[in-house]
């Protein structure tokens, strides 16, 4: 029963709720697909369908697991650490689900699944992404850090090229409407940003009105040329209606905004407690 239970355990031990909530959280999505499924309500390809959701959670999924350290910074939260491991997991397990899907779709015809990834760029780069994403998970436990030593932080930081051919593959299987993908952009934009920053402003609440911003900027400039190289509408039309209209660049400025927002009432919160804020200074790479 420990061991069946270690999961949803801290450090010490004991019982954590935080991650009893995130496995909830991770098991959810597909939970409403198989809902959906059985409820014939996927829509006329309802294999596809379920594709494009279980692929879309898995780069959600990825960029929270991207998202922890940032989160520890700065909403000063030690404890979200707890959930990385799992979430991480979870997001190579939906990625594989995605691959299952597919072969499903191709009648469990695995020679022509294989080749389809071998002729298919995008597939190719997604496949490539799901092994690095398994390699991460299978390599994740404390056994295997012990075994690593120095190399295992190395081995995962690969995490962010893989986050990179992730986001392309989801680009380019989106054709013409890459509104979502773009918009994940924008997120991993002002994750990398962060982490850019020298460690002293990365806790810094003031630090965080710009980056929504510069990651906005970069999210439009995005959007504009992957429009302008794959329907070669020009890149200034694009740029223009992000003046307009709630385009993905606006989206990822208010959540940067919205996160702002939150720093700033939990930093109220505790000093009208009396607790004093404190200033994580160990970084994760």
């Amino acid at each position: 029963m420990r061991t069946l239970a270690a999961p949803l355990c801290d450090h010490s031990g004991r019982f954590s709720a935080l991650k009893a909530a995130c496995l909830l959280f991770c098991l959810l999505p597909a939970a409403l697909v198989l809902q959906q499924a059985l409820a014939g309500t996927l829509g006329p390809r309802p294999i596809t369908e379920a594709i494009h959701q279980v692929g879309e959670w898995t780069v959600r999924l990825l960029l929270l697991t991207l998202a922890v350290t940032p989160f520890r910074v700065v909403l000063d939260w030690p404890r979200v650490l707890l959930l990385r491991r799992m979430l991480g997991v979870a997001t190579a397990c939906y990625a594989s689900l995605h691959l299952t899907l597919y072969a499903m779709d191709q009648q469990w015809k695995l020679g022509t699944v294989a080749s389809e990834i071998v002729l298919r760029f995008y597939l190719t780069i997604g496949f490539v992404a799901l092994l690095g994403l398994l390699t991460l998970a299978i390599t994740s436990t404390d056994g295997w850090q012990k075994r690593l030593r120095g190399r295992w932080k190395k081995l995962h930081r690969l995490v962010f090229p893989i986050a990179v051919l992730g986001l392309f593959h989801y680009f380019i299987q989106s054709k013409i409407d890459v509104t979502s993908p773009t918009f994940y952009a924008g997120l991993f934009f002002w994750l990398m940003l962060w982490r850019a920053l020298p460690r002293r402003w990365q806790g810094r609440a003031l630090a965080l009105p710009g980056l929504a911003i510069a990651a906005g900027l970069a999210t439009a400039a995005v959007e504009a040329l992957w429009y302008g190289l794959a329907t070669k509408v020009p890149p200034l039309l694009v740029l223009a209606a992000n003046l307009g209209q709630l385009r993905p660049a606006w989206q990822v400025v208010l959540a940067g905004m919205a996160l702002l927002l939150l720093v700033l009432a939990r930093r109220g919160i505790a000093r009208w407690r009396g607790v004093p804020t404190r200033r994580v200074r160990a970084m994760a790479s």
